[in-house]
């Protein structure tokens, strides 16, 4: 009978599907990231891993995997895991694109709005019973009508996020190697080049997947291009962004807010962004819906389930 380690608790209708197709399912069932170690220990003999970011499959991890002939990634990323490596040992890698876009782009308008208006800092008042009613000049935000919305990384997320701001009546501007066809058609959007979307933008959303070319793509020569109005949304990866620069800048007030859904050294948080009252801080949600997970959970399922019987993977990376 085949095997699979499950490195988290998922959703339990996956786990019933693995156990419908005769695989033994062996789940750390532990809430916190399993360590090196225990991985490597729990691995040893498994056909197939259904892996989280958290988890970091290394040459070490990989070579412990002596039987293992897939590694299905709940996420759409994949950084986590040294897919050339992993390939040199016969081992496929799956992630789960498409299912989880409409949730991420949903909570990366969230942060825009949220920024925009102030919503933390209003939040805040009202719990703090400084609240004294009505006034003409409290917490004055900003519209996004007419405001230029920056695209950085036009991939499924990023296309359904433009797509969202579009309804607000933003202009629509993107960064890609190649032209996304489907958003300029759904939104009018305009391709340029990274440095004109940073100056001319009012609001920029991250959607970049991390890579060594994407590693602080926003350093501070590029977050010093952005406007002083300027709202940066990142539901992509934290380590995108240099984060001690942009921390720099919101103490400046040299931008107007940032919303932040992930970090540069996840799961700790710099200290100094608690600190500030421009920024908005998630936990990594922009998943985080029970329709989005579920999916992600039945598409690894299945990912492992087509390898182990012989079949192509739905969604193979590498």
């Amino acid at each position: 009978m085949h095997k699979v380690l499950i490195t988290r608790q998922i959703p339990e209708a996956a786990v019933k599907y693995l156990r419908e197709k005769k695989i033994r399912v062996d789940i750390y069932s532990e809430d916190k990231p399993i360590l090196p170690k225990e991985l490597i220990r729990r691995a040893k003999g498994v056909d197939a891993v259904i892996a989280l970011l958290t988890d970091k499959f290394d040459k070490e991890v990989i070579d412990s995997l002596s039987n293992c002939k897939v590694i299905a990634n709940f996420a759409v990323g994949y950084n986590n895991i040294d897919v050339e490596y992993a390939k040199k040992k016969n081992i496929i890698i799956t992630n789960t694109p498409n299912v989880l876009n409409d949730s991420t782009a949903d909570l990366a308008m969230t942060l825009v709005l949220a920024c925009a208006r102030r919503l933390i800092e209003g939040e805040k008042l009202i719990r703090a019973k400084k609240f004294r009613g009505w006034e003409p000049n409290l917490l004055l935000g900003v519209e996004l009508k007419n405001k230029i919305f920056g695209v950085l990384g036009s991939g499924r997320i990023g296309t359904a996020t433009a797509i969202r701001a579009k309804a607000f009546g933003t202009k629509i501007l993107y960064t890609s190697r190649s032209k996304n066809f489907e958003l300029e058609k759904a939104t009018c959007a305009g391709k340029v080049s990274l440095n004109v979307l940073l100056k001319k933008s009012d609001i920029i959303s991250v959607h970049l997947p991390l890579t060594s070319e994407t590693y602080h793509i926003l350093n501070r020569e590029k977050l010093n291009l952005l406007k002083n109005t300027a709202i940066l949304v990142n539901t992509g990866r934290g380590e995108l962004i240099d984060e001690k620069e942009l921390i720099k800048l919101l103490k400046k007030k040299k931008i107007m807010a940032a919303g932040l859904d992930v970090y540069e050294n996840e799961p700790n948080i710099n200290p100094e962004l608690l600190k500030l009252n421009n920024v908005v801080l998630l936990p990594h949600l922009g998943s985080a819906t029970e329709d989005a997970r579920n999916n992600m959970a039945m598409l690894a399922a299945k990912n492992v389930v087509a390898v182990l019987y012989g079949k192509k993977p739905f969604t193979p990376v590498g």
